[in-house]
């Protein structure tokens, strides 16, 4: 499975972020997704994640609000919307996919067995 994000850059505090992360292969539908990210000197961290049909998402604290996750599994396509964007939504975000959950959806980065690229989103004032 390979997993490409696309739609990072730089992005003015108070603005808007959408990420794009396309996978390749036939059973998209399967794989519960998941978005992180990474700010320097941190841990990766869990941002968001949506269920097998995206009926089911799950939000983190720091963007629970401001922040949805979508998928169209016609396209193999999750996606990443952020608003009200802070200094400390400064990041490498990544996708990731479980490509066998044991439920709906997934909560830990070391279930997430494939992993995008990254692409780096900061935010300045």
């Amino acid at each position: 499975v390979q997993l490409q994000a696309s739609g990072g850059g730089l992005v003015q505090t108070g603005g808007s972020l959408r990420l794009s992360c396309t996978a390749s292969g036939r059973d998209f539908n399967t794989y519960a997704m998941g978005w992180f990210r990474q700010s320097p000197g941190k841990e990766r961290e869990l941002v968001a994640a949506i269920s097998l049909s995206g009926g089911i998402t799950f939000y983190e604290n720091p963007v629970k609000g401001r922040c949805s996750i979508s998928r169209d599994n016609a396209k193999n396509t999750v996606y990443l919307e952020m608003s009200s964007l802070k200094p400390e939504d400064t990041a490498v975000y990544y996708c990731a996919a479980d490509t066998d959950p044991i439920g709906k959806w997934t909560m830990y980065l070391s279930e997430y067995d494939y992993w995008g690229q990254g692409t780096w989103s900061p935010s300045s004032s």
